[in-house]
């Protein structure tokens, strides 16, 4: 069943530690990956993590959502085999463009900002603390409608497969960003249509 259920932000605690703002500009966007340990865990401050730039798209000169993100939990962050946990910001009237994953869930969670969701048929103004549940196969797409930063935590299983995409399209925060070719681009598309699927733009 398609739904979207509005919760409380306690509700992403049991996954990370958050605080502090981060902006894409922000000094404090140091590459910092927390102690990693795969029986310890890690606790992670908002602009901790492993910090990420997207490669923007050919002809566009823009990235496909966010212009960064951040990957906090994963096989090389943390050694989760079970999890991947990115945080990314988007700015007022940008938005995640509307896709779908076939294989497998997502869980979004709203940490700031507003913004008007589409989850299959259904569409809702979205606000701080909102969980947003993905099921595999359901069109989902999120815009920011405010004024303000929409900062969101994004959650899939299967990791090594959501981090090999995250990796290749984007990358290490200080490093030089090549925007894809027309034919990088597709190559990449097709590599991943098993993680993820765009509408047609």
């Amino acid at each position: 069943m398609r739904f979207l259920i509005i919760l409380p932000l306690v509700g992403i605690a049991a996954v990370l530690v958050a605080s502090q703002n981060l902006t894409a500009s922000d000094n404090r966007y140091s590459n910092q990956a927390a102690v990693s340990s795969t029986t310890k865990g890690l606790m992670l401050q908002q602009s901790e993590g492993e910090r990420r730039v997207r490669r923007p798209r050919p002809g566009s000169g823009t990235a496909m959502a966010a212009p960064a993100m951040i990957i906090k939990v994963d096989g090389h962050n943390g050694g989760s085999s079970d999890f991947f946990v990115g945080y990314e910001e988007i700015a007022p009237g940008d938005s995640i463009p509307a896709h779908s994953h076939p294989g497998y869930d997502e869980v979004l969670f709203v940490h700031q900002g507003n913004g008007l969701a589409t989850l299959g048929s259904q569409q809702r103004v979205v606000t701080m603390g909102a969980t947003i549940y993905i099921p595999p196969k359901t069109r989902v797409s999120l815009k920011n409608t405010g004024t303000q930063t929409l900062s969101v935590f994004f959650v899939f299983p299967r990791p090594e497969m959501v981090s090999e995409y995250y990796r290749e399209m984007t990358v290490a925060e200080g490093e030089r960003v090549v925007p894809f070719t027309a034919e990088e681009f597709a190559a990449f598309r097709a590599r991943h249509r098993d993680h993820i699927v765009f509408d047609e733009r």
